[in-house]
């Protein structure tokens, strides 16, 4: 079996995306938004990959994506916002001791929105939100 990576492969419409469920976007969106981080942080240099690791959980942990979707809810377009809300108000989310049910629900918000992104080709969407999210992260 050959796995084939190219991200341009299938683009789904957004009439396919809505069939959809919002976790299905979410679990799709929590590799789409691992990529951005890993990406971000191997520009940062070479480093071991323990201090790699580090830096990623840091990014990838639901306080993190609440607070990142804090920063970009007043800039998402009608569509985005819808999706972001459908992946917040999903049910059935089990909710980890690390986080807060309000902090979990708005991380799988914001993943099923990257989710979303990266299946319907909105790579420059993604990249564009990526960066307002660092910018508003560095200025704490």
């Amino acid at each position: 079996m050959t796995l084939n990576l190219n991200m341009s492969d299938k683009i789904l419409s957004r009439e396919e995306i809505r069939s959809y469920s919002p976790a299905a976007l979410a679990f799709f969106g929590d590799c789409a938004w691992e990529i951005l981080v890993r990406k971000y942080i191997l520009s940062g240099g070479n480093a071991p990959s323990g201090k790699l690791h580090n830096r990623s959980v840091e990014m990838v942990r639901a306080s993190y994506q609440s607070a990142a979707a804090e920063l970009i809810e007043d800039i998402l377009t009608e569509e985005e916002a819808d999706i972001f809300r459908r992946g917040r108000n999903a049910s059935g989310i089990q909710v980890p001791k690390s986080s807060t049910p309000a902090e979990y629900h708005r991380a799988t918000g914001l993943e099923a929105l990257f989710g979303y992104l990266f299946l319907t080709g909105g790579y420059d969407r993604a990249n564009q939100l990526f960066e307002v999210i660092l910018n508003g992260n560095n200025k704490k």
